[in-house]
């Protein structure tokens, strides 16, 4: 046999041999495939048909969140805020948009921004629905749209803000029943804790991701938000604030607010608003359409630890007090500048964001107790807690706080930083608040105060004590500038 037809022989054979193959494949997977399913010739089979056990069944600790998705996805939804805005442009920029949409009167051209958010039906007074979510998803909206979980539409109105912490109530009508979510305990959380989060992440309404509570007590938030928050690694993007975090009893345990991102996506760091913060403002938006902070009158911040070691602090666990605005709830209660709070009502304080946060919880015209530690010495002082005014007009009272000015201790150090070797007792003026009495007198940040009414200054805590002698009504204060020795007198 010649080698063409051998080849040719071979060839033919191992195309009989891989269509054999095809064949036995297909006949043997049919095979396989209706003794694994048990499936009759004539039925028909769909995936959702599947059996699967009762949801009372499924414990999520043994892999599946089904059972808490399926309850609480009904009461969170979708908000969709538009604002209407008015540009002016030089005529004749864009003559085809001018021609049909510029105002005949001035000029003026007007768009719509659109954003996005979720919320949480968290009340139900008769066919009026309430939807809690954040002051920055309404933001300063014209019109807001409620989405529900079935895709119903509503029209929303906004009934409440609070910028402080946040949040926000948007109410609409429906005479339909919609489930309202179950309000957890949000002090019952611990790190490690399942929880998930639920809202609309770029418009993909109705996601649930997972996570756990990575940490508690979280500080520092956007826009000066006082809230302290819940972190968690569960997924949370643009569009899921005002969602829900919810544990695994299906209980709302916070209001998911913001993240840490540097791509704007998810990286596992993201913060809730526990709900124990927002269940007054829910009652407090309801009835007045905002939220009312109780107010001390004090301005505070976070010890450094060079004043701790000055001022003889054991511990930088509180808040010292820079500034006391007059005729404030402090100082008619005796607080005075310098003065380290470390406990409200018997409750101690780590810091300043927690006391303010504290201090804005008390109720308006009650009493309340501050252990402090001043001059050494720890006492007790009770302060009338008054309502908290507008940030705006609380700013413009600057010209009420005293004394206005923060001082820093002196240590070799700072002498040879700021070349005064030669100085060897006072403090060093850190700040200077504009429009307050020390403004005003013409201290300057880098003075060094060396005497008040003649008496030496060595340290923070002799500043102070000087300082709040109430016997005196103007502090003559012995300072240098530079190479110029100075006095200037402050009057209370």
């Amino acid at each position: 046999m010649s080698l063409t037809k051998r080849l040719h022989s071979r060839r033919l054979f191992l195309v009989n041999l891989v269509f054999i193959g095809i064949i036995l494949g297909f006949v043997m997977s049919g095979i396989l495939f209706a003794c694994a399913t048990n499936v009759q010739s004539g039925d028909a089979v769909r995936a959702e048909e599947v059996a699967r056990p009762p949801l009372t069944d499924v414990d999520p600790r043994a892999g599946s969140f089904r059972g808490i998705a399926e309850a609480v996805l009904p009461s969170v939804v979708q908000l969709t805020v538009q604002e209407v805005r008015s540009v002016s442009g030089p005529q004749g920029e864009r003559p085809w948009f001018d021609f049909f949409f510029r105002s005949p009167d001035n000029g003026d051209r007007e768009f719509r921004t659109q954003g996005l958010g979720s919320g949480v039906i968290v009340r139900r007074e008769g066919s009026t629905y309430y939807v809690l979510t954040n002051d920055h998803v309404i933001s300063d909206g014209d019109q807001i749209s409620v989405l529900l979980y079935d895709e119903q539409e509503f029209d929303g109105e906004v009934v409440g803000t609070d910028s402080r912490r946040d949040l926000a109530l948007v109410s609409f009508e429906a005479d339909i029943d919609i489930p309202v979510a179950v309000l957890g305990d949000s002090d019952d959380l611990y790190v490690g804790d399942w929880v998930l989060a639920v809202g609309s992440p770029f418009g993909f309404q109705s996601t649930v991701t997972a996570g756990i509570v990575s940490a508690l007590g979280r500080r520092g938030g956007p826009a000066g938000n006082i809230s302290d928050f819940i972190q968690t690694d569960a997924a949370i993007n643009q569009g899921n604030s005002g969602g829900a975090l919810v544990n695994l009893r299906g209980e709302v345990v916070g209001i998911n607010t913001w993240i840490t991102s540097q791509t704007g996506g998810s990286v596992g760091l993201g913060f809730s608003i526990p709900i124990n913060n927002a269940k007054r403002a829910i009652d407090d938006f309801i009835e007045t359409g905002g939220v009312r902070y109780g107010w001390l009158g004090v301005s505070i911040r976070r010890v450094a630890p060079e004043v701790a070691t000055d001022l003889g602090l054991e511990s930088r666990r509180g808040a010292i007090v820079h500034h006391v605005f007059r005729d404030s709830p402090a100082e008619e209660g005796g607080i005075l500048p310098g003065d380290f709070i470390t406990a409200i009502n018997g409750s101690a304080v780590n810091d300043s964001d927690e006391l303010i946060a504290r201090v804005g919880d008390l109720v308006i015209g009650e009493r309340a107790e501050f252990r402090l530690i001043r001059d050494g010495r720890e006492r007790e002082i009770t302060v009338v807690i008054a309502a908290r005014s507008d940030e705006r007009s609380i700013a413009d009272q600057n010209r009420n706080l005293w004394p206005g000015l923060s001082v820093f201790p002196l240590d070799e150090s700072m002498r040879g930083e700021m070349g005064v070797d030669s100085v060897d007792h006072g403090v060093v003026i850190s700040n200077v608040e504009s429009r307050t009495p020390a403004a005003r007198a013409g201290f300057r940040v880098g003075d060094f105060i060396t005497e008040i009414n003649e008496r030496r200054i060595d340290s923070v805590k002799s500043f102070y004590r000087e300082l709040n002698d109430l016997n005196a009504e103007t502090l003559t204060m012995s300072i240098i500038r530079g190479e110029d020795t100075l006095e200037i007198d402050l009057r209370r």
